[in-house]
């Protein structure tokens, strides 16, 4: 029986170790063939020029590889989205940790979570057909494709794994550290913003970076509601275009197999792969320090 048993142990390590190797070759390989390709493009555009230059059109007949264009797009995107999530998914969060009745914390949690697992294709037509011309009924001058609906569309989006992941940093706070603050006279306002927030600002800090590092890649959502108009103007009306979006382009077969059109989504891909890493790293560090303190 303690055969069978070591054996057994032997063999799901074993598993686990093979699952753990093919994650990494898997994301080894994925960077190798994006510098691959980058680096056969950085052969032919300066790095200089893509940075720095303020248009993108590399099916043109004069083409120009400045990413500045699709940058700006994804950030209008991630800063729209974000000044709708992040304060009302913490909201969300601190009235189901601090107020909320266990009952409906038990409903609504799943609820929030339920939204999370909706296709992105599905937000992106709705922030088509009811989003956008919700706004043109309120007055706003939008165009059909607009930066503003899809940053509405990806924060809520966002919004379920910021007040999840929120509600989870405010719920493991210990109950001591709220009966203390009870004790010394404070509200029930007082001990969630000045006492149960500060506890858990590291891991609702994380929740916003990961947030964020998912609205960097929305693709689908942001493609149907925000265009495909690569543009450095800072206009939420108008349509811009994001990193994603010029992906799902080219990959619909807008560019040829080869040449620096083609290698050109690679140093999209690189690029938004570094953006994404840096934000994951951030939140794990941000992670790693509630843990610590918690």
């Amino acid at each position: 029986m303690k055969g069978l048993r070591f054996y057994g142990e032997g063999s799901l390590t074993l598993i686990c170790l093979f699952a753990a190797i093919v994650s990494v070759a898997t994301t080894l390989g994925i960077i190798a063939s994006l510098l691959f390709e980058t680096l056969g493009f950085f052969q032919k555009v300066p790095i200089q020029e893509f940075l720095t230059a303020d248009k993108w059109t590399p099916n043109f007949d004069n083409p120009q590889y400045g990413i500045r264009p699709l940058l700006t797009g994804t950030f209008m995107i991630v800063i729209g989205s974000a000044v709708v999530a992040l304060p009302l998914g913490l909201l969300i969060a601190i009235y189901l940790s601090e107020y909320a009745h266990p009952q409906v914390r038990r409903i609504v949690k799943p609820l929030l979570e339920l939204l999370a697992g909706i296709p992105s294709v599905v937000f992106g037509f709705f922030g088509l057909i009811v989003v956008t011309p919700f706004l043109k009924r309120i007055g706003l001058p939008v165009e059909t494709f607009n930066a503003l609906s899809g940053s509405i569309i990806v924060g809520i989006m966002i919004l379920p794994l910021v007040a999840s992941l929120s509600e989870d940093a405010i719920a493991s706070v210990p109950r001591g550290t709220r009966e203390a603050a009870y004790g010394l006279g404070a509200s029930r306002a007082e001990v969630s913003i000045t006492v149960v927030l500060r506890s858990a600002i590291s891991g609702i800090i994380a929740s916003f970076i990961l947030a964020i590092s998912r609205a960097v890649g929305e693709t689908l959502a942001v493609t149907l509601a925000a265009g495909a108009n690569p543009t450095v103007a800072i206009d939420f009306t108008q349509a811009i275009q994001t990193m994603t979006a010029y992906i799902v382009e080219v990959s619909k077969g807008d560019a040829p197999r080869s040449g620096v059109a083609y290698q050109a989504l690679f140093s999209v891909g690189l690029t938004l792969f570094v953006i994404t890493l840096a934000l994951n790293i951030l939140a794990q560090r941000f992670v790693k320090r509630f843990q610590k303190y918690s």
